[in-house]
């Protein structure tokens, strides 16, 4: 009995040892399978083409031996398009289809097209819900191993990516490398349709779908239609109030995390985007944009009816009020209609007696800020306005006006 058990375990290692020596020459043939390729130059291009059948891979194998061995074990392929390396041509067939295009590996899903099998299956677990990678200490779940890898970074806190202008750290490295398009003003991916710049390839994706009008998600509440569905789950937090991204320092709430990272500029007092005729700096690219402007005199918004042309979009729509007549905004106290939400809020404080506005020299108060302006040039003794025939000058514009009306009664 004995020594049967001895034999026992000395049967299950060579079993084991069994295993390993056929999955070992199981992994020999199938690499040998990738590498019977065949190198063909079209236009002085290198390209790498599978063989469709083992035995045209056996008939080129044959006559290419010597040449295959000698280009795996003695020097790396180069490709004449982008100059690209490497030592084994099932690497460069891959990386060829960047130049190609070429996707042949689709999802049966949706049709997207993927140029390698591993990112099919990836984009797969996008439909299924798939997250087989989760993090050990809030348990979030990834659908790849290297978000779950760039997550990590949220626990330990670690920043490693260094922008070598302004110093500034980041979690990602595509993160610096947004951020140091900021410093060189590179916009990369442009729109063929409005020139518009983008620093990613997948914004100019979605930006593209304003000129083609593809919104296929829609808000179940209100029916509004979305490009993005990011953009769709945004937009519903608007419904609910739900509010689920918060400042740490003044606990603020937001419904979209970007919304809450440009709130932390105001505290952090971070200002990367800055014009680059009189140094004015922002926190938003868009902010920029409107300011540059100022310099240029750019009005590219235009009313249909009248032809007056405004600098910005919600200039534009305030305008068309004047030719509808339209007054959405309502004083819920005394009915009172306006066309701007700004006229609205000012006209509250009748109401609520708030006045904001308050002199640091006297303390007087006011409802309005151009209420407070006037009333500094009693302190300052500025008096903008002036009188063109006598050259009187005055601290109001309503008594330059009254003051005109004396010199031509007198005429």
């Amino acid at each position: 009995i004995k020594e049967e058990q001895e034999e026992l375990p000395c049967q299950q290692i060579k079993e084991e040892l069994g295993d390993l020596e056929r999955q070992e020459l199981k992994e020999e043939q199938e690499s040998q399978e990738i590498e019977q390729v065949v190198v063909k130059w079209e236009t002085d291009v290198f390209m790498v083409t599978p063989k469709d059948s083992e035995s045209e891979r056996d008939e080129e194998l044959q006559q290419n031996n010597d040449e295959n061995h000698t280009i795996k074990q003695n020097q790396l392929i180069e490709t004449q398009i982008c100059g690209k390396t490497s030592s084994r041509k099932c690497h460069l067939d891959i990386h060829m289809r960047t130049h190609t295009g070429e996707k042949p590996f689709l999802c049966n899903l949706c049709g997207k097209g993927f140029s390698q099998k591993g990112h099919l299956t990836i984009h797969t677990r996008t439909h299924t819900g798939e997250r087989p990678f989760s993090c050990k200490i809030c348990e979030k779940g990834f659908i790849e191993k290297g978000l779950l890898t760039d997550h990590m970074s949220v626990h330990t806190g670690e920043r490693p990516f260094l922008c070598k202008v302004c110093g500034k750290d980041f979690r990602l490295k595509a993160d610096l490398r947004r951020h140091t398009m900021t410093h060189t003003g590179e916009d990369p991916f442009s729109c063929k349709i409005c020139g518009e710049g983008f620093c990613e390839k997948d914004f100019l994706a979605e930006h593209m779908k304003i000129h083609t009008g593809d919104r296929p998600f829609p808000c179940k509440i209100c029916g509004k239609s979305f490009s993005r569905k990011s953009s769709l789950t945004v937009h519903v937090r608007t419904h609910v109030a739900e509010k689920p991204f918060s400042c740490e320092i003044c606990g603020k709430g937001f419904c979209a995390k970007a919304f809450l990272n440009l709130h932390m500029r105001v505290h952090t007092g971070d200002r990367p985007f800055s014009c680059v005729i009189c140094g004015k700096t922002y926190t938003q690219k868009s902010h920029l944009s409107v300011h540059l402007r100022t310099h240029t005199g750019d009005r590219p918004f235009s009313c249909t009816l009248c032809g007056k042309s405004f600098q910005y979009k919600l200039s534009l729509m305030e305008h068309m009020t004047i030719h509808t007549g339209e007054r959405p905004f309502l004083c819920k106290v005394c009915g009172k209609r306006f066309r701007e939400k700004c006229h609205l809020t000012v006209h509250m404080r009748i109401h609520t007696g708030e006045k904001p506005f308050s002199c640091n020299v006297c303390d007087k108060r006011f409802c309005k800020k151009c209420h407070l302006t006037v009333h500094m040039r009693i302190h300052t003794g500025e008096k903008p306005f002036s009188c063109n025939i006598c050259e009187k000058r005055f601290c109001k514009k309503c008594n330059l006006i009254l003051h005109m009306r004396n010199h031509k009664i007198c005429s």
